[in-house]
């Protein structure tokens, strides 16, 4: 499969890469990338839900009331999870929500999501690019030029590049993960993939 590299100025550059077919061109299966979204979205929940038991309220140091006599029902503690103010009974407390998947579905599920954004002429190839300084502006004018600054736009970018990262950290559209870092989510939760021309060759761990 091949593909035009464009210039951050939005113009055809003359180059054409070739994408691998082992990534870009196999029939995407929609279970892995179901599965490893889930797992994604899922360890990202943190879960610190937390309620206080009986042991954790305030009070409860004396019985209320005599145990007989009283024509009452018996109650030791005010701490008790049917007072007004006791404890929860059987109420939440921090936990993790993890889900595991092992590496070669997640590599299957990232190479799907990418085969879908090929597929639809959704992936945008560019030549290497950065900004000098983080100017949220500069990152918003290359967008402008590839006429995606409307849409929901994943960057991925050949290496770490922390003024491109600050650039478009405040862009609520606009997301930016190097080759080493993006998920199968981060594909599939964007309309457009950008990427630059020597994040291709990052890809390559995707098919060991």
């Amino acid at each position: 499969m091949e593909v035009n590299v464009l210039k951050i100025d939005g113009k055809d550059s003359g180059k054409k890469i070739i994408l691998p077919e082992s990534i870009f061109a196999i029939e995407p299966n929609d279970h892995a990338i179901y599965m490893d979204v889930r797992s994604i979205r899922a360890n990202d929940h943190m879960g610190l839900h937390k309620v206080k038991s009986r042991r954790e309220v305030r009070g409860g140091g004396k019985k209320p009331w005599r145990q007989k006599g009283r024509g009452t029902a018996r109650s030791g503690s005010t701490r008790s999870g049917v007072w007004v103010g006791g404890g929860s009974i059987f109420g939440p407390v921090p936990h993790d929500y993890i889900i595991g998947i092992n590496k070669k579905m997640k590599r299957l599920a990232q190479r799907s999501a990418l085969a879908y954004k090929a597929s639809s002429a959704s992936l945008i190839v560019v030549e290497e690019f950065s900004v000098d300084s983080p100017k949220t502006k500069s990152l918003v004018s290359i967008l402008k030029n590839l006429s995606v600054s409307e849409k929901k736009v994943l960057v991925v970018t050949s290496s770490s590049d922390k003024n491109l990262y600050l650039s478009g950290r405040n862009l609520p559209l606009t997301s930016i993960k190097p080759v080493c870092d993006f998920s199968t989510y981060d594909v599939m939760n964007a309309d457009i993939l950008v990427m630059q021309e020597n994040a291709i060759q990052g890809l390559e761990r995707l098919v060991k």
